[in-house]
């Protein structure tokens, strides 16, 4: 589990396929010392584990599904990545329960500056927009976001502050740009309950 406050903004050095998918070595300065072979991370909002640990670098693997589902598989040597470590039970829930199971791929329509912070608009797919509410949570790229609105056309607009516009990848988005999404999980439950409720499915 996570919480959508990211930690570090690691640089992907190196890609390469194996027989499971792709494997991925990050370098970041400081994040990666208190990393172990095991443990859980979230990369652009994609939980992966860690499977070798050197000085700033560290390694993983994206299985075939995780690269179908995700934009891990957009990522090249360069590419810049939202890292957090797993929550533990000492953890501060600055942001919300990001489980890193990533629903859908997102597009971003717009992103402007308005005043000091920024507007942010992105569509979704319909199944993963009917499963969000205005001021509710939301994790793009590992993010824990809050949305201001939903629009006509499967859109959220969310506002940016300038901290999280210069300490994420979200300060490189441009329109067109995939984005990960997770929505809320209590948000997920809730709507699985009710469909069984009224005798639908979800």
């Amino acid at each position: 589990m996570f919480t959508g406050i990211i930690q570090s903004v690691g640089n992907i050095e190196t890609k390469s396929e194996t027989a499971a998918g792709a494997r991925l070595s990050i370098a970041t300065p400081g994040f990666a010392r208190d990393l172990a072979p095991g443990d859980s991370v979230s990369v652009n909002g994609v939980c992966l584990t860690v499977e070798e640990v050197a000085g700033d670098r560290f390694t993983v693997t994206a299985v075939g599904e995780t690269l179908n589902r995700t934009t891990i598989k957009t990522l090249t040597p360069g590419s810049k990545v939202n890292l957090e470590r797993a929550a533990t039970p000492n953890t501060a829930l600055g942001g919300h329960i990001v489980q890193g199971h990533v629903d859908c791929i997102g597009q971003v329509v717009s992103f402007r500056k308005t005043g000091q912070d920024w507007l942010l608009s992105i569509r979704l797919p319909a199944e993963a927009h009917s499963l969000t509410v205005p001021k509710g949570s939301i994790a793009i790229d590992g993010v824990s976001l809050t949305i201001i609105d939903r629009r006509p056309g499967n859109i959220l607009t969310i506002t940016i502050v300038p901290f999280t516009f210069e300490n994420t990848v979200i300060g490189t988005y441009r329109s067109g740009t995939k984005v990960n999404i997770e929505t809320d999980v209590i948000g997920k439950y809730v709507a699985q309950y009710l469909a069984r409720m009224r005798g639908g499915t979800i």
